[in-house]
């Protein structure tokens, strides 16, 4: 072994210390939140969220996004948001054990409004983009989905932490899941190739497509949805979850959007990223406490906006001859 390589590995070996750790402490509360009745559990979470996260030093980033997003509200509102958003997200957290018994249909927890349209997305006998954010419990998007005969092919950012990142995949259900990268892209376009679905949230920091406002100014913004349902000529249709109180949800589907178009007919994808940042932002504005204001969404003062195109293996050249399915 090479002198550079010793170095390496001695570089590594604290990442893995702290890898290990913070699985030893993930898998601690798991152990302690599973023993607890899902209503317990879910308080202890946001107890604990509430009383530790407005502490850590990121909440200051919440706390400037919130000032940028609501000028127009008072200091004291916006601190009381930041502390909402983390009762809320411990409660997240502490939900992970019982999501399965959170999602059964039989168990009263959630509430499902537009049920007709997922029926409709199951049955049509073609794919479609569902599409949602970080709001209420997300983790209950995919797996009620699935409970209702609608599996889904997700495509989400994985923690940095893989033995987390291999905890949270065992606690989660409803459909495959895919870490952001060529093998989801890879996965997405092979699933509305053979008439599957797919799930993607799309709230968060990215680092491609355009710009589009969101809570009044600009955010990088994905056109990956729509060129996808573009390209398959099958729906885009947002999903959303509210929290009611404690673990009981209500979770909405909404009909497919009428996607936008250019001059030339096809379909504007810039003009749907704005339309998907209108939607997401209403909901957010309805209940800010339930979303997740601690990424970087907006470009830093003097950041290049510049970005690369999307990943092209998200959408191929062309579409296959989808037989006579509909085309948004």
């Amino acid at each position: 072994m090479s002198g550079t390589d010793g170095a390496e590995r001695r570089a590594l070996l604290p990442r893995r210390l702290r890898h290990l750790a913070e699985y030893a402490l993930a898998r601690g509360l798991c152990g302690l939140f599973g023993a607890l009745p899902v209503d317990w559990a879910s308080a202890l979470g946001g107890g604990l969220g509430r009383a530790l996260g407005p502490r850590l030093a990121i909440s200051n980033r919440a706390r400037a996004n919130l000032a940028r997003a609501f000028p127009d509200r008072g200091a004291a509102e916006r601190e009381a948001i930041v502390a909402g958003m983390w009762a809320h997200l411990g409660r997240v957290l502490a939900e992970y054990p019982h999501l399965a018994r959170i999602a059964d249909p039989g168990g009263g927890r959630v509430e499902i409004v537009g049920g007709e349209h997922v029926a409709a997305l199951r049955d049509d006998g073609v794919g479609a983009v569902c599409i949602g954010g970080h709001i209420g419990n997300w983790e209950l998007l995919p797996l009620v989905a699935a409970r209702a005969g609608l599996p889904l092919v997700n495509v989400y950012r994985a923690p940095n932490n893989p033995l987390v990142a291999r905890l949270l995949r065992r606690l989660r259900g409803g459909g495959v899941f895919h870490p952001k990268g060529p093998e989801a892209s890879r996965a997405a376009v092979a699933a509305l190739r053979r008439g599957g679905h797919i799930g993607v949230l799309v709230d968060q920091k990215l680092n491609e497509g355009v710009l589009a406002p969101f809570f009044g100014r600009d955010a990088m913004t994905a056109t990956t949805p729509a060129r996808l349902a573009a390209r398959f000529g099958v729906p885009l249709a947002c999903f959303r979850v509210e929290r009611l109180g404690d673990a009981r949800f209500r979770y909405t589907v909404h009909p497919p959007l009428e996607l936008p178009r250019d001059g030339d007919g096809g379909v504007d994808a810039a003009a749907a990223a704005r339309e998907i940042n209108a939607i997401l932002e209403g909901w957010i504005r309805e209940r800010p406490e339930q979303w997740l204001w601690l990424h970087r969404r907006w470009p830093e003062d003097g950041e290049a906006t510049a970005r690369p195109p999307e990943d092209r293996a998200w959408a191929p050249p062309r579409a296959p001859d989808r037989g006579g399915r509909r085309t948004n």
